[in-house]
């Protein structure tokens, strides 16, 4: 049985690292809903369920992430995925960028 030094440990857990970061998509975007004071919890709700393809728990619990923390990435993807997405929800009347 041959025993590695903590530098060789240490370089292999470097390399698995370097690896991990390239596996990134650069194109990869997020569509944040932000809060306001008009829309109601449930016309939010509904937007994401019918504009984003939420199901009903997933579009509450980014609406209550809105609500207390004034933003939330509904939705990950490329522009041309998010930018119907992004015109559906603001065409509700619900501020919404793609970051």
């Amino acid at each position: 049985m041959k025993f590695r030094t903590a530098h060789e440990l240490e370089v292999e857990v470097l390399e698995e690292v370097q690896v991990a970061e390239v596996d990134v998509d650069v194109d990869e975007r997020d569509l944040m809903v932000y809060n306001d004071d008009f829309n109601t919890f449930d016309h939010v709700i509904n937007t994401l369920v019918r504009v984003c393809k939420h199901d009903v728990q997933q579009a509450e619990q980014c609406t209550w992430l809105i609500h207390y923390k004034g933003k939330c990435s509904v939705k990950k993807g490329s522009y041309e995925d998010l930018k119907p997405m992004r015109d559906g929800i603001r065409e509700a009347g619900i501020d919404a960028k793609i970051v």
